[in-house]
């Protein structure tokens, strides 16, 4: 069955791992669907350098690898795509993407996961997902709030505040329309499982192909929630069959049928598959 973001293939489940801590690489990679070695935020500008050399150095199947790298502009983007020119990573994550010149001037060798972290990254996202080496989106939430001169993302109850809940909508629109994949951001709550679920689950919902995590044992909760349950897989089986003897709109189940609701379907099944 062919994705609609056939051009990114990873997923549900993405974990982020740091860059210096080499040991890890492995063990991250087995636990989940892709692992995004982290350049930026997770490693201290003293360690960037050894943690590049720990990059060259490793040998991870590069299909399944994500490298983020430092925000354009700096001398530490600069090194992290000289560094990435000496390996087999050609999928890089770009921390706070901002400006579409800028990426659209990577090199072509690489697939670019623009990360839209700041308040004028989500306000250019369409612009960026237009560009023809980008194939995902991803948002964040607090480097946004952050960027706005806030200080929470969530609401004491733990969910998100509207500002944030509007950015994720936008860079999920953004992506959408432009035929790319959209990523859902990090729960930093590691014991939160239940809020996790909770909003992995909407994101399968709403059109995000995957969740970002930063701790192996929200894992298989990304997994369980983006998995279409037994009677939601055997409705989508039911009704594209149904489908097959009928001419436009007809009922099954009780409930009108069209298009859109066939393409519910297939995405369903397609969840499936992945």
């Amino acid at each position: 069955m062919t994705s609609p973001h056939s051009r990114f293939d990873l997923g549900p489940a993405l974990l982020f791992c740091p860059a210096d801590r080499p040991e890890r690489y492995d063990k991250a990679l087995e636990r989940a669907d892709a692992v995004i070695i982290d350049l930026e935020d997770a490693v201290s500008a003293d360690a960037k350098a050894a943690a590049r050399g720990a990059l060259i150095e490793s040998e991870l199947d590069s299909a399944r690898v994500i490298v983020r790298v430092n925000p354009p502009g700096t001398d530490a983007y600069a090194a992290d795509l000289a560094t990435l020119s000496q390996t087999d990573y050609r999928r890089i994550m770009v921390a706070k993407s901002e400006s579409a010149k800028r990426l659209s001037k990577i090199d072509r060798r690489f697939e670019v996961i623009a990360l839209c972290e700041t308040a004028k990254g989500v306000a250019q996202a369409d612009r960026i997902a237009a560009l023809g080496n980008v194939v995902a989106l991803m948002w964040g939430a607090e480097d946004l709030v952050a960027s706005l001169g806030g200080t929470s993302s969530r609401k004491p109850n733990g969910r998100y505040r509207d500002i944030a809940r509007m950015a994720r909508a936008r860079v999920l629109l953004a992506a959408g329309g432009r035929g790319k994949a959209a990523i859902d951001a990090v729960h930093l709550d590691i014991a939160d499982t239940r809020r996790l679920s909770i909003e992995a689950t909407d994101a399968a919902a709403s059109g995000f192909v995957a969740t970002a995590c930063i701790h192996p044992s929200q894992v298989d909760v990304i997994r369980d929630a983006y998995r279409p349950d037994a009677k939601t897989l055997a409705w989508a089986r039911g009704v594209l069959s149904a489908a097959e003897g009928e001419r436009g709109v007809f009922t099954y189940d009780g409930r009108m049928v069209d298009e859109p609701v066939l393409r519910h379907a297939r995405g369903v099944l397609s969840r499936a598959d992945r």
